[in-house]
């Protein structure tokens, strides 16, 4: 019997943070909102896929697309991009993301019909797990708890330290471009010599001016630095700064598909590509991307969008399968205080996750999660992503000159 779609479910879901995040544009607050989603096939297997959104839900634009699917077999995957992501038609209706979340699932159909893992379709695993970074950021407390808040040099130590002795980080990274540029080298510096000998990477999301950015790179040198992660914003300044700062630049912004990796290829901006399973349309696409940057000397890594832990899977069975993953992985997911998977949050040991190895992506729903964090999107509804909820009215330029201010501690309500 084919393996056809038959119904796309689409459940949007609000997951609680350990404290508000703060980043260049705004912030996560206190919560994550993510869009679940459960593709069903004439043949009874459902595969799960999932999606951010910059805190709000993209329920409706999933089941929109059933009209598109209904009756479409699973494993043609690549008729699929064309069904809903024809390059053309995207200029209308860019579904790229929403390809990503319906990939996922499609996948873990196939995996769960074949009783193989996903990273089998894709070539076998090469490694078992996958290493991540500490992924640091500036947070307001919690407002429930009073705890939480990194605002200082002392705080943001103190938080490495602790996720170093709870999951066991040796990769090191700090989201940036929210305070005084001078003022986070000052941060940076402080964590790089709190953990000697350890890894350590720099991302203000391109909220720097090209001459900040010179005076933060030349200023991190005697560092041990993985890479210096979208300072400016675009090629051109990209490139520019090099001339300035011979560190290896990383991008998850201005190379998040073909033609711009074609484009970095000749003019040679970035070094490193952070492949994201969001952003570049799904598990596949990403592992193209990497054998396209194996052949032309690029570095990658494992990009973090935000996640639960369906993404979360998606990422580990591409971080096991690609060769030339060089870096430790990002993942938001150890600022997460629970999970809609079976089992709860997946557990680091010595800083990495494990690779699932059950049938598909190796997780299934939690349905009396589901049901929980799904009510507490309805009480809570979404958030603006690129807002600071400190700051009402505020919003960044780029390059930025707007900078939050370390000396005020602030705990703003967040609904």
């Amino acid at each position: 019997m084919p393996t056809t779609i038959s119904a796309i479910r689409a459940t949007p879901v609000t997951v609680p943070l350990a404290a508000p995040l703060l980043h260049s544009n705004g912030a996560h607050w206190g919560r994550f909102v993510r869009t679940i989603v459960e593709v069903e096939t004439s043949d009874g297997y459902v595969g799960l896929g999932e999606m951010g959104g910059g805190g709000e839900d993209a329920t409706r634009a999933f089941t929109n697309l059933l009209p598109y699917l209904e009756g479409h077999d699973v494993f043609a995957l690549e008729a699929m991009r064309f069904a809903i992501c024809n390059p053309t038609a995207s200029l209308y209706n860019n579904r790229t993301q929403l390809h990503a979340a319906l990939e996922f699932a499609c996948l873990d159909i196939m995996g769960q019909k074949l009783g193989v893992p996903v990273h089998a379709l894709l070539g076998g695993k090469l490694r078992d797990a996958v290493e991540f970074a500490s992924y640091l950021f500036f947070r307001y407390a919690n407002p429930q708890t009073g705890e939480g808040e990194v605002r200082t040099p002392d705080q943001l130590v103190a938080n490495a330290a602790q996720l170093k002795a709870a999951h066991g980080f040796t990769s090191h990274k700090l989201k940036g471009g929210v305070y005084p540029p001078m003022y986070e080298l000052a941060c940076y510096r402080a964590l790089a010599a709190s953990l000697p000998g350890e890894r350590f990477r720099y991302d203000p999301n391109s909220a720097l001016s090209l001459a900040d950015a010179i005076a933060f790179g030349r200023g991190i040198m005697d560092i041990r630095n993985d890479y210096f992660e979208d300072p400016v914003w675009g090629m051109t300044q990209l490139k520019r700064l090099k001339e300035f700062v011979p560190l290896p630049i990383a991008t998850n912004t201005v190379v998040v598909n073909f033609e711009q990796l074609a484009e970095n290829v000749r003019n040679g901006a970035v070094d490193v590509i952070l492949l994201d399973t969001t952003f570049w349309g799904g598990i596949r696409p990403c592992i193209k991307a990497a054998g396209v940057c194996e052949t032309m000397g690029l570095g990658v890594a494992v990009h973090s969008s935000g996640e639960l832990g369906i993404q979360l899977a998606t990422m580990l069975h591409m971080g096991a399968v690609v060769p030339n993953l060089g870096y430790a992985a990002d993942a938001h997911y150890h600022h997460l205080v629970d999970d809609v998977i079976v089992g709860g949050p997946m557990r680091y040991e010595n800083g990495a996750i494990r690779v699932p190895d059950a049938p598909g992506l190796g997780v299934s729903i939690d349905r009396a999660k589901l049901a929980q964090y799904h009510e507490l999107f309805r009480e809570l509804g979404g958030y603006p992503y690129d807002r600071d909820p400190g700051r009402p009215g505020w919003y960044p330029l780029i390059p930025n000159t707007r900078w939050a201010d370390p000396s005020r501690s602030l705990t703003p309500t967040l609904r």
